[in-house]
């Protein structure tokens, strides 16, 4: 499981403008089964991003990120073991190991 963070190097009128492809592009992770969960950060200046792959591959979707393609952000991969997590979170690992 890999927590993702988007940090905006451009100031938010630039985020804004590539917004709507950037959500595009993260539906279309949602639809393979990449992602669980994802959002701006308080304050907005950037976005995390909570996936069910390996770095390799995250590293490879994320070249196809319109805020990638243009600039907007950086980002940095947190790969981690769930240890310890609610039943209800449990059913989200038991997907994960059948990708």
């Amino acid at each position: 499981m890999l927590i993702v963070e988007l940090v905006y190097k451009k100031p938010i009128a630039e985020v804004d403008k590539h917004l709507q492809a950037h959500r595009s592009f993260l539906q279309s992770c949602y639809d393979q089964g990449l992602l669980v969960a994802s959002g701006p950060k308080d304050p907005r200046d950037g976005g995390i991003l909570i996936a069910l792959t390996d770095k390799t591959t995250m590293n490879e979707v994320i070249k196809q990120d319109p805020f990638y393609i243009n600039g907007v952000a950086e980002y940095h991969i947190t790969q981690f073991e769930p240890v310890k997590y609610s039943d209800d979170f449990a059913v989200i690992l038991k997907k994960a190991e059948q990708l």
